[in-house]
């Protein structure tokens, strides 16, 4: 931690500087009585507009003449407020410094038009010492296509073009079932366990475990009982960990029956005249695929190296927020699963929320500081910018996105989802600097 200060005179206004650490200052600055004159008279000019003086139209008093009649204790307020602002805004500008958030201010000694000193404590933007980031190790895998990935792409497809056949035999692992079945908690039926007429492919893990095990070896016409516990990690609370009966009538067993890969079975999934056709088809877009991903993972890769190889100190402020917003998100990705974070503390071992944002949640919100940080200090090093042209190129993009949907549309016509898309395309093309200076292949997609 470095607690070096420093002392400035700016006009009548002195600075001195402390910095607490990297990411936080201490200015105390003492404002001169000129200064302190001209905040008076704008907080005057300010008040004027609202003091009612007969024979003057309201917000047209003279100063002179709204100075006898505005509240002594407003007008106080006012011209300190004003003066704390000033001085606060030139010692920022004259410091450079590039606060993250408001600053603390503390007031010292205050005479009204004679004297001010106070204390103002801030996050800012850290100084980020790169490390060399034209001789970096990370490099970009090559993809592979197997004939195995080609073989599960084609077993898809062909269990999509599936026809189904009755059989009078019982279910295995594979066929698909018609049933009823009524899921009852100490012989009350609760909620979520009740179907009629509902079609489950056996094997497909939809139902909690041992519910499809149950059903396998029985006949269509059957009605039997499944005995099961509902995990402990189970989403609802109210069945987590309980016993349960689920009575099953079984009204049909499906068995599909797959097509055969041949010529034919290519020109349904396509415009394919060969099974050769599809699978160079195939084969290309998994190529495609796995070709993104190992960029993605290269650029994880390169940033993360970067970040190990520079001195980045880490602001406080800027990892609360990241918290929070990943917080925000990770809940709502869950509750699409129909899970919740209790149930993925459980699951994953955390104590509490408390442990789970201790142990994962902060380092990964730090990470991505970090890698912001630095990412911006090499967009300034390397003087990359992002043309007026292509911000709007981007923006259209986007549009397209959102075609029939007017609300959005009009929010890409605000300064800062513009100002937004800007920044992260910029981010984009910085890392495709990087990724060039290091004897890589930039992408096109961004």
């Amino acid at each position: 931690m470095r607690t070096i200060s420093t002392s400035v005179i700016i006009g009548l206004m002195e600075t001195t500087r402390k910095n607490l650490s990297d990411t936080k200052v201490l200015l105390t600055i003492t404002v001169s009585k000129k200064d302190l004159v001209a905040a008076e008279q704008a907080a005057l000019k300010t008040l004027s507009r609202t003091v009612k003086v007969a024979g003057f139209r309201a917000g047209k008093v003279p100063a002179g003449v709204a100075a006898k009649h505005v509240d002594p204790a407003a007008l106080q307020d006012e011209s300190l407020n004003n003066a704390l602002n000033n001085a606060v805004t030139e010692a920022f500008i004259t410091e450079k410094i590039q606060p993250l958030d408001r600053p603390s201010v503390e007031v010292q000694k205050f005479v009204p038009g004679e004297l001010l000193e106070f204390t103002a404590e801030v996050e800012i933007v850290p100084k980020v010492k790169l490390g060399d980031y034209k001789h970096l190790k990370a490099k970009q895998e090559p993809a592979k296509v197997t004939d195995i990935d080609v073989e599960e792409i084609i077993e898809r497809m062909r269990t999509g073009f599936a026809t189904r056949e009755e059989v009078d035999r019982g279910a295995k692992v594979g066929d698909e079932i018609l049933m009823d079945f009524v899921g009852k908690k100490e012989d009350v039926a609760f909620d979520g366990g009740t179907a009629k007429d509902y079609t489950l492919a056996i094997g497909s893990g939809q139902f909690i475990p041992g519910f499809e095990e149950g059903i396998v070896g029985h006949k269509a016409g059957e009605e039997f009982d499944i005995d099961l516990d509902f995990p402990a990690d189970y989403h609802a609370k109210e069945l987590a960990g309980t016993k349960v009966v689920f009575s099953v009538t079984l009204k049909k067993v499906l068995e599909p029956k797959l097509p055969e890969v041949d010529n034919d079975f290519a020109a349904k999934a396509g415009p394919f005249k060969t099974v050769a056709e599809l699978k160079a088809d195939i084969t290309r877009e998994i190529s495609s695929q796995k070709d993104r991903e190992a960029h993605e993972k290269y650029k994880d890769a390169l940033i993360t190296e970067l970040v190990e190889k520079s001195t980045v100190p880490t602001p406080d402020i800027l990892v609360e927020d990241h918290m929070r917003s990943i917080e925000q998100d990770f809940e709502r990705n869950l509750a699409y699963q129909g899970l919740n974070l209790d149930s993925y503390f459980v699951t994953n071992k955390f104590k509490d929320a408390d442990d789970w944002r201790d142990k994962e949640v902060r380092p990964t919100a730090t990470r991505r500081v970090q890698a912001g940080l630095v990412l911006a200090e090499l967009t300034s090093a390397e003087n990359v910018k992002a043309t007026d042209a292509e911000v709007d190129e981007h923006v259209e993009v986007h549009k397209k996105q959102y075609a029939n949907n007017e609300d959005a549309l009009k929010q890409f016509e605000t300064a800062e989802v513009r100002r937004d898309i800007a920044n992260h395309f910029l981010t984009e093309k910085t890392i495709e600097h990087l990724i060039t200076l290091n004897g890589g292949t930039a992408s096109h997609s961004h």
